[in-house]
């Protein structure tokens, strides 16, 4: 299953991002095929994957032409890794066949591993995921898991700066009736994009 940068992309705001991350579910017997799969214009190491059953369970193929670095993580038994493994979608990316986690389970992941180590691109990629698949979202499911993380703050303070900018968006788009305005505000489009593009990660309306 295709998580983390590249499935944020998918569901939200595109960046560049450097490197594929996949959650699998790999038996020892395997291992021989999966190395046979990556050899020749990949780099794998047999000992890695091996040594990928005890923590940090992970380990990776690095394209020889490219530099593109894949990452592989083997699913552990952690409640919400798993939940995110079954509710995982399949979906078409580039022309070919591919399993993806849903949009609700790359933000969530992506809020865990940023109260792991904290960062901002972390943030950027939830608030990005938020901003396009808003009214699509399941926030039942969302709250549920948030708490279960122990990320529910984070969720609530995102809500609270989306009250604050829908807001400042009305008494701008108000403002808007009697003098000059951008398109985007005479129209009453909330400018969501051009916020996250600043920098306000804040685009979390729950």
């Amino acid at each position: 299953m295709l998580t983390g940068s590249m499935v944020s992309n998918y569901w939200g705001v595109p960046r560049t991002t450097h490197d594929l991350d996949f959650v699998v579910q790999l038996p020892p017997s395997a291992i021989p095929a999966l190395v046979k799969e990556f050899s020749g214009e990949f780099h794998i190491d047999e000992a890695a994957i091996r040594n990928a059953y005890q923590p940090p369970h992970q380990f990776n193929a690095l394209d020889t032409r490219s530099a593109l670095k894949v990452d592989f993580w083997l699913l552990q038994p952690a409640p919400f890794e798993r939940e995110m493994f079954a509710r995982k979608l399949r979906v078409v990316l580039f022309g070919e066949t591919a399993w993806v986690c849903t949009a609700e389970d790359v933000v969530l992941h992506k809020l865990y591993w940023n109260k792991l180590t904290p960062s901002e691109r972390q943030l950027n990629d939830s608030a990005g995921v938020v901003a396009v698949q808003t009214d699509g979202l399941d926030k039942v499911y969302l709250r549920k898991w948030a708490k279960e993380l122990n990320v529910s703050a984070t969720l609530e303070d995102f809500a609270q700066r989306q009250v604050a900018s829908q807001t400042n968006v009305a008494k701008s788009s108000a403002s808007c009736a009697t003098t000059r305005c951008p398109v985007w505000m005479r129209l009453n489009v909330p400018p969501k994009m051009p916020i996250f593009i600043a920098g306000d990660a804040a685009l979390f309306p729950f």
